[in-house]
């Protein structure tokens, strides 16, 4: 039985490989070309507007470093007001009322001529870096080549 123990013991286990092929050789796949962007719109919603004042100059500066062309950035005057009016007894005391206020802040800031690979990158960054209380929405506007049924007007019309 010892016998038996040493020789399993010493025995290396098998390798497979999957990646050769039977002919030895590997496939390889055409790289991808990068997509293309004319535009990323970003919306930051907040409760206070010197955060987010605050957080549109760190994007705006990381946007420089990856040499990203800046657009238009901008805030409405006013913040959107939602009210709330609550009784404070249930039964009641109707007169007596409680109001509650939430105001929301927006930030737009709009950014062109991104490439696919820059984009992932810049958007990862700067949502890491959202500070509490932000919420970010971004919508991004892809640039395609024109189909080639479309390229050539009809010979008869």
């Amino acid at each position: 039985m010892l016998q038996l123990w040493k020789n399993i013991r010493t025995v290396q286990p098998v390798r497979f490989c999957s990646a050769l092929s039977s002919s030895g050789a590997t496939p390889t796949a055409a790289p991808e070309p990068d997509k293309l962007y004319s535009k990323l719109e970003v919306e930051l919603r907040g409760v206070d507007p010197s955060v987010l004042k605050s957080y549109t100059w760190f994007a705006t500066t990381a946007a420089e470093h990856l040499g990203i062309e800046l657009g238009k950035c901008w805030s409405p005057r006013k913040a959107h007001h939602e009210r709330m009016t609550l009784l404070k007894s249930v039964h009641i005391y109707k007169k007596h009322r409680v109001q509650y206020e939430v105001r929301t802040h927006f930030r737009y800031m709009n950014f062109h001529k991104l490439t696919g690979s820059t984009l992932d990158t810049f958007l990862e960054y700067i949502e890491r870096n959202l500070p509490e209380g932000v919420a970010l929405q971004a919508s991004k506007t892809e640039l395609q080549q024109i189909p080639e049924h479309l390229r050539q007007p009809p010979e008869h019309v």
